[in-house]
């Protein structure tokens, strides 16, 4: 089983990547779940993951403070929003971006509702 997870968590930061040069893609939560499944398979992933240079810090935040630093919600919110005006700029049916900016709202309010360091 252990395999499993730690192709899951491998899978996960992959996509985590991959988002974070993708502006439709989430980086976070890919490598949040990464973590997870680390946790589960190997200790030595999961410490090295902890300790990576760009992905450790938003992962200890998140795990010790349940917070999202101030800097990733703004890099959040200007990627929403490029994605909402691009969607404007394709001229979508209104309909799919009614879907698009619900959604949107919702993930910007779960997300500026997070604290933005430890408490």
């Amino acid at each position: 089983m252990r395999f499993v997870w730690a192709g899951l968590g491998c899978l996960c930061l992959l996509c985590g990547m991959i988002g974070a040069v993708l502006p439709l893609i989430p980086t976070v939560p890919f490598v949040l779940l990464a973590a997870f499944f680390f946790a589960r398979s190997s200790e030595r992933l999961h410490n090295w993951l902890l300790s990576h240079p760009a992905f450790g810090p938003a992962i200890v935040n998140w795990q010790t403070h349940g917070a999202v630093s101030l800097h990733a919600k703004r890099l959040a919110t200007i990627g929403c929003l490029a994605v909402l005006a691009l969607s404007l700029a394709m001229d979508l049916k209104w309909q799919l971006i009614a879907i698009q900016a619900a959604t949107l709202s919702c993930v910007m309010v779960f997300l500026w509702t997070r604290p933005s360091g430890p408490r």
